[in-house]
């Protein structure tokens, strides 16, 4: 992975497989393709493909002192056109269509059995398939069956003890997108502390706004607000104009959003408003060391000092970026209070992990290369690393 010109024909060779109907090159139908895949990063990233294996991973993630994990169903379901061309007569939607949102829902039903208390359930909503996508895409409202699902998969989630955020979209389907997560906020945020996270991708330059209007609003109307912060993961498939300028305008813009939620700053209003910052969590999905560090110092100053808080807790994709998630979990032990004898609940650091057969992931695993590619490129310290715990335990 830290050799460009072994990491773009990977990637071409992932797209295609991630595609491929054909047997040689689908890797549940072809034994030696989906064993060289285990091997070489299925393992790496993936928690397996049934519970057992699923709950063997989380159970050693928890282990090296996770908190717990981020987990979801890799598989990406996609209608056959020919299924979407028989429609019903009273319908625009024909019964493959919403037999794609049962088979969604299931599917993160399926998940939020193997969470844990206190765990995430990671949600891509467009999975859901055409109905889904269409709305998203005329900023309509919700559909009652997406509607439907979504409160089931709620209640489901809230029962385990668990918690769930709404994956980011596509600038064009993430408008309506951010409505109807709003939405669902409103309806299952009611006890004081977030259910449901949204996705807030700081390198669009609205990002700020937007993290703005969604303080206002909960605050406004009285319901807990939870914000997963990303950088962002469409660059390559967005309109341009729409992300910022520079990778350090993308960085000030992470940075400064995730300061505005840790020490609790409240957006400028017309002056004839108070505005009280809302019951608030953060989930601070970054693989950049130094954000991660900045807003741990912030809420450390913000503990030192008495002042209220914004739950904070901290979260990276499993295979990347460990050398940082243990660093955090290190860094997370031991927080105090002012007076150091009132323990307080320190910031938890989670895995992100997908789960599913070695063929459902190979779309989630080609995703996520080319939106953390310049990452991935740059580990060439791991590769040193790893050459050097290799060589003490053979040399001792």
């Amino acid at each position: 992975m830290s050799k460009t010109w072994l990491m773009r024909p990977c990637l071409t060779f992932l797209d295609a497989v991630a595609r491929s109907k054909s047997g040689i090159i689908n890797a549940d139908r072809n034994p030696i393709l989906n064993r060289v895949l285990r091997w070489t990063i299925y393992n790496q990233f993936c928690a397996g493909s049934n519970s057992t294996e699923v709950s063997r991973s989380m159970g050693e993630l928890r282990q090296l002192g996770y908190k717990g994990v981020i987990l979801g169903f890799a598989k990406e379901i996609v209608l056959d056109p020919s299924q979407g061309a028989a429609l019903a007569d009273d319908a625009k939607y024909g019964p493959a269509c919403y037999h794609m949102i049962d088979e969604w829902k299931d599917a993160n039903l399926d998940t939020i059995r193997m969470l844990s208390p206190g765990d995430f359930l990671s949600v891509k909503l467009t999975g859901a398939g055409p109905i889904c996508v269409a709305a998203l895409q005329a900023r309509e409202p919700m559909p009652p069956a997406i509607s439907d699902a979504l409160d089931e998969i709620c209640m489901a989630t809230r029962k385990a003890g668990a918690r769930l955020w709404i994956d980011a979209e596509q600038q064009i389907l993430q408008i309506g997108l951010d409505e109807w997560v709003i939405e669902l906020m409103k309806r299952h945020n009611q006890q004081g502390e977030p259910l449901v996270y949204n996705t807030i991708q700081a390198y669009l330059k609205g990002a700020r706004e937007n993290a703005q209007r969604h303080i206002l609003q909960a605050a406004r109307e009285g319901w807990a607000l939870g914000v997963k912060l990303v950088r962002g993961a469409y660059i390559e498939n967005e309109v341009r104009s729409l992300i910022h300028d520079t990778k350090n305008d993308s960085d000030q813009s992470y940075d400064d959003i995730a300061d505005m939620f840790i020490s609790r700053r409240a957006p400028q209003t017309d002056g004839r408003e108070e505005v009280f910052f809302p019951s608030t969590a953060l989930m601070l999905a970054t693989h950049n060391a130094a954000s991660a560090s900045k807003a741990m110092t912030t809420h450390r100053d913000r503990v030192a000092q008495g002042l209220p808080l914004t739950k904070l807790e901290c979260g990276q994709i499993k295979g990347m970026a460990d050398e940082l998630s243990c660093s955090l979990i290190e860094d997370c032990e031991g927080t105090f209070t002012a007076d150091d004898k009132t323990r307080i609940e320190t910031p938890g650091v989670f895995k992100y992990i997908a789960w599913g057969s070695v063929s459902e992931c190979m779309g989630y695993l080609y995703r996520r290369a080319v939106e953390n590619r310049g990452a991935v490129e740059r580990t060439q310290h791991m590769v040193d690393a790893l050459a050097k715990e290799l060589r003490r335990r053979v040399f001792g």
